[in-house]
């Protein structure tokens, strides 16, 4: 099979033997792919080496060879963000969230437009946290996962007032019974569930609230095996409310 200018992002590229590097794209309209980048070494593959960072916006031709596609053509779309310190560590984690949640060969355009807006909002280096928890969000509708934001998982409208804690099967389980204040901090407020579904920025206090739980649903969705990005992110939330 063919594929013919093809809009995609490139996730991760890796050296292979001397000259090729394997690559992994998020495309439009065939999903995330593996690509094997042939003899891209040399004075005259600058401008393909450049197309094929992380983060770049390219479009291809390929033809599917197994599980790899062999790449053709690449050309950059535009100049990739350039990153430092905290926005460089968050665009590792969007980039490893994806390559461990979403499925090789599954079409997910969703997915492909969000990646496209956290990628922008990334290089505006404010509000990174809100950044991150709007993709996680985008990130699950466009998996099959998402929840309901207004709505508790007993059908009960969320309560701004109230906290929360999510679960990856049902959704929000309002707390319904006084806890420590340990706990308490870490369930999410209804509040910052109602910003969420209505793409709306909440206050710091509700938004640095969401991370916990919204780590915890993608922890299961990951089997349970964590993330590198998480151990180098630090607390976003804290740092750029």
């Amino acid at each position: 099979m063919r594929i013919d200018d093809e809009p995609a992002y490139v996730l991760h590229a890796r050296p292979w033997r001397e000259t090729s590097l394997l690559v992994e794209a998020l495309t439009r309209e065939h999903g995330r792919i593996g690509l094997l980048a042939r003899g891209v070494h040399g004075p005259k593959k600058q401008s393909l080496r450049a197309a094929l960072q992380p983060l770049q916006s390219i479009r291809l031709d390929a033809v599917m060879a197994g599980e790899l596609a062999q790449l053709r053509r690449a050309e950059s779309q535009d100049a990739a963000p350039r990153l430092l310190g905290q926005a460089m560590l968050a665009a590792f984690y969007i980039n490893e969230l994806v390559l461990r949640l979403a499925p090789r060969h599954d079409p997910l355009p969703e997915l492909h437009r969000a990646y496209g807006q956290v990628r922008g909002r990334l290089a505006e280096a404010a509000g990174l946290a809100w950044a991150l928890r709007r993709f996680e969000r985008d990130l699950l509708d466009a998996l099959g996962f998402g929840f309901d934001w207004a709505s508790a998982a007993d059908g009960q409208p969320i309560d701004p007032a109230a906290r929360y804690r999510l679960d990856p099967q049902e959704g929000p389980l309002r707390l319904l019974s006084e806890r420590n204040a340990a706990e308490r901090r870490g369930l999410a407020t209804g509040a910052a569930l109602l910003a969420l579904g209505e793409d709306r920025m909440p206050d710091a206090a509700d938004l640095a609230s969401l991370r916990p739980q919204m780590r915890a649903v993608l922890l299961h969705h990951l089997g349970g095996r964590g993330l590198k990005s998480w151990e180098l992110l630090g607390d976003l939330n804290n740092r750029n409310p």
